[in-house]
């Protein structure tokens, strides 16, 4: 079945992507599934990387941690990176501390640094809304948001718009990995997932020009990156019919395929 989020005027064959991810590392996922499935090539390479703030530039937010009563993590990033400053900095978190987790696996990841079953967490299904219907019933704390150098505003703006106390604490950087590498490497198909992959793209090849080289977006706000970046938006995920970006892939092979199929017929 088509999909409207495919662009049709780009059906050309597939026989290799670059994942802007790392690798799974344990050596199961749809995409080496896929790779199997359609006899391509899948290759896998984080676009961006993350850095920790270091304690000097933490101090000079000026931002007391146990000052607040609850935390917000929206990310197993923001998780190590908030614990590896208090341990840098001696703070215990007190039993009392309430954490807010956007979903129950950013929660189970806390067991790394505490005693879960010990403490308050209020855990959302996956969404920033989902986590933002959950603040609502819990007004009267004092909450610390430690977030990244590059976040997304949702958060932040209920809290700022409805009135909560709250704080933001930058505590790890997102910046560009170094793709040099690959200046010289062609892919069919480059899958993004965030803003700041597409960020990096440019970083790295400022005159990239995109050809017959098929872009794949994740979540709407990676789509309109890649708009807004001059780029031509080939496979929109999620679809209806395919909600991860592996389906959405599967997707749009199966089109070209058929239409590569059908021009070799005439």
């Amino acid at each position: 079945m088509s999909d409207s989020r495919i662009n049709k005027e780009r059906l050309y064959p597939v026989n290799s992507i670059l994942v802007s991810q790392p690798e799974p590392q344990n050596g199961k996922s749809p995409y080496f599934d896929l790779a199997d499935k359609y006899g391509i090539k899948v290759d896998f390479r984080p676009f961006i990387e993350v850095k920790p703030v270091s304690v000097k530039d933490f101090r000079k937010q000026k931002v007391e941690i146990l000052d607040h009563t609850a935390i917000i993590f929206t990310s197993r990033n923001a998780v190590d990176h908030f614990f590896n400053i208090c341990s840098e900095l001696r703070i215990e978190m007190p039993s009392d501390m309430k954490y807010f987790c956007i979903s129950e696996q950013t929660a189970n990841y806390l067991q790394k640094y505490i005693v879960i079953r010990k403490r308050k967490i209020f855990t959302g299904f996956r969404t920033a809304q989902d986590l933002i219907e959950i603040l609502k019933k819990h007004k009267d704390e004092k909450y610390l948001f430690p977030c990244s150098s590059i976040r997304k505003n949702d958060i932040p703006d209920f809290l700022k718009n409805g009135g909560y106390q709250y704080n933001e604490a930058v505590m790890y950087e997102t910046v560009a990995a170094d793709l040099s590498d690959l200046e010289d490497v062609y892919y069919d198909i480059i899958a993004f997932f965030s803003p700041s992959g597409i960020n990096s793209l440019f970083v790295n090849f400022p005159d990239f020009k995109q050809n017959k080289t098929r872009i794949a977006a994740f979540g709407p706000t990676t789509a309109n990156a890649v708009r807004d970046a001059g780029l031509v938006l080939d496979i929109q995920a999620p679809m209806p019919n395919a909600p991860s970006m592996t389906g959405a892939l599967e997707v749009y092979i199966k089109e070209a395929n058929k239409n590569h199929q059908q021009e070799v017929k005439k």
